[in-house]
């Protein structure tokens, strides 16, 4: 698999529902289907309810529950599907890691006395995502797994990757029904449970919670490990550097568990020693080689474009769907693997001090000759479907001007209509479902087909605040600080919570700190619910005032000081 198989140019099928699509992204969805596997005597696999699977091991002592999906109402489908296998009560639920943990409520009111096992990491996941970074976190989400992308038509979803798509919508209203693990890890542990013996080993893969759970006396191991996709190293959605030497070291585990059925967190499960030997080695050994080139590439002075464009995964690897682009693409893993170990830098002098946007693309616009040439370009491009190019060029043109956010994505539309078109082209030609979300998504948004405005600001949802403290949401508050507004200015605020602690807050350095106590400072009198109301924008703060639920010492300076982030509920 080569640069040119990140998209190929004239191989576009239709799919069931109008979609235009790479034959190979239609045929993956046949695998993901919802249909419900007996694995061995003793457990069963449900793929397609949802982006993951739901698994199920009866023991002696009754059912454990292998993740439970993204909401209640789809754990519930799960539940129904298994009831026609099995009557065995819910004794247990094991999450395999911090992403699929939504619908566990609905196995507590099952069984109230449920043990819930999990790795020790699985909160702090949980609470990062909803955190400082949630807006580019929830965008990267939106992009990568369609949500804002319409069910037909040429631009309709045709799948996620890993499932057929990122919430069933059979399962709407999708209520959250997280239970956190009652039963916490962070080395390998063996346990009994529902009469059985069951072996966990950290493991992780795509989250730092991840664990390979182990059935000795059913040789059956269940994880996170092996996809029906070629990893993920790169998530277009943006995340942290997954180190693939940390994943090679999972696989070799799993694959020296020799077991005689695997079930993963998606897509199909195996059964045969032999066979899931080999195809976890195969899987394995994609991650070496992506890595081991990466660095060779590094070591003898390749820039990224340069190595980008070098390494090659050897044709081999297409001979299973597991290690196919069907997800992610070769040339963007290699840009992460080079980033998280080297840094941004690649030694190309042009990305020492790049000029900024739009500086830049108007500069570049000019040595061409101008926009009309440009577009002239551009049009030339599409037409012969040189797809990079025409991306590169119609960039110029979109972000050659700041919007009234400040973003360098002011183009004209009809400019904008031909960046989309390239992305198009792209997403039409590529077997990789991330890359067909993300350019689909992308391209309903520049020609005005679509607005994503909203993914773009802090949007504090109250139930996520009222899992934390008081604390915690001014930790979050910190990143909206505006340093132009702080410039030179330095106060602390009392937050006086009349149902949880004494809170001294300071702006100094423009910067936002949980500060010790300080003489002769502001303060805010308030319920830790009226606190959460003002970030939820449920109310502001006028009106809080209005209302007598907030008492301040200095309302003016009070004011003043929330004037200092980028909070539309704290400004007025």
């Amino acid at each position: 698999m080569s640069l040119e198989d990140s998209f190929k140019p004239g191989v576009t099928q239709t799919g069931p529902k109008g979609q235009l699509a790479h034959p190979t992204t239609l045929e993956h969805s046949k695998r993901l289907e919802k249909k419900l596997y007996k694995v061995g005597n003793n457990a069963w696999s449900l793929i397609g309810n949802g982006l993951s699977n739901q698994s199920f091991v009866e023991g002696p002592e009754g059912l454990i529950c292998i993740d439970t999906g993204e909401s209640n109402q789809e754990m519930a489908a799960a539940l129904k599907e298994v009831r026609k296998e099995t009557q065995a009560p819910v004794v247990a639920c094991i999450y395999t890691h911090f992403h699929y943990v939504g619908g566990t409520q609905t196995l507590v009111d099952e069984n109230k006395n449920i043990a819930i096992w999990g790795h020790d990491g699985i909160q702090a996941n949980l609470d990062r995502f909803g955190g400082e970074v949630a807006p580019r976190v929830t965008r990267g989400l939106a992009h990568q797994f369609a949500t804002s992308m319409p069910q037909e038509g040429p631009d309709g979803i045709v799948n996620l990757g890993l499932g057929n798509f990122f919430r069933n919508p059979e399962h709407a209203p999708f209520t959250n029904g997280y239970v956190p693990p009652k039963h916490t890890f962070i080395q390998p542990t063996k346990a009994k449970i529902a009469g059985l013996k069951v072996e966990f080993f950290p493991a992780p893969s795509d989250a730092t919670d991840s664990i390979t759970i182990w059935f000795p006396d059913l040789k059956l191991a269940i994880n996170n490990l092996l996809w029906p996709v070629l990893f993920n190293v790169f998530a277009i959605r943006g995340e942290e550097y997954r180190d693939p030497r940390i994943m090679m070291k999972g696989l070799d585990e799993l694959a020296e568990l020799e077991a005689e059925n695997l079930i993963g967190a998606h897509g199909p499960p195996f059964s045969g020693q032999e066979e899931i030997k080999k195809i976890i080695i195969n899987y394995r050994d994609t991650l070496q080689f992506l890595w081991d080139q990466t660095v060779r590439c590094a070591n003898k002075g390749l820039t990224l474009n340069e190595a980008v464009s070098t390494i090659k995964l050897p044709t081999h690897f297409q001979d299973h769907y597991t290690t196919q682009q069907l997800y992610g693409v070769v040339e963007h893993h290699v840009r992460q693997i080079y980033s998280g170990l080297f840094g941004w830098f690649d030694e190309d002098e042009a990305n020492l001090f790049p000029v900024p946007s739009p500086e830049r693309s108007v500069r570049l616009i000019k040595g061409f000759g101008g926009i009309e040439k440009v577009r002239a370009i551009i049009d030339s491009s599409l037409e012969e479907e040189d797809f990079r190019w025409a991306i590169e060029l119609s960039s110029w043109l979109v972000r050659s001007n700041l919007n009234a956010q400040g973003i360098a994505d002011a183009g004209e539309l009809e400019d904008r209509k031909r960046l989309a078109s390239a992305l198009r082209g792209v997403a039409y030609t590529t077997s990789a479902a991330n890359i067909r979300n993300w350019c689909i998504t992308r391209a309903l948004e520049l020609d005005e087909s679509l607005n994503l405005s909203r993914f773009r600001k802090h949007r504090f949802n109250k139930r996520e605040l009222e899992r934390r403290t008081p604390v915690d949401s001014l930790k979050l508050l910190r990143v909206l600080l505006i340093p132009e507004k702080a410039d030179a200015y330095t106060q602390t605020l009392h937050f006086n919570f009349s149902d949880d602690e004494n809170i001294f807050y300071s702006i100094r350095n423009s910067v936002a700190v949980i500060d010790t106590k300080s003489e002769g400072s502001l303060s805010l009198n308030l319920s830790s619910d009226t606190w959460y109301d003002l970030l939820s924008m449920k109310k502001t703060l006028s009106e809080a005032d209005e209302e007598a639920l907030i008492d301040m010492s200095n309302s003016d300076e009070v004011k003043k000081f929330f004037s200092c982030f980028d909070l539309e509920s704290l400004n007025s």
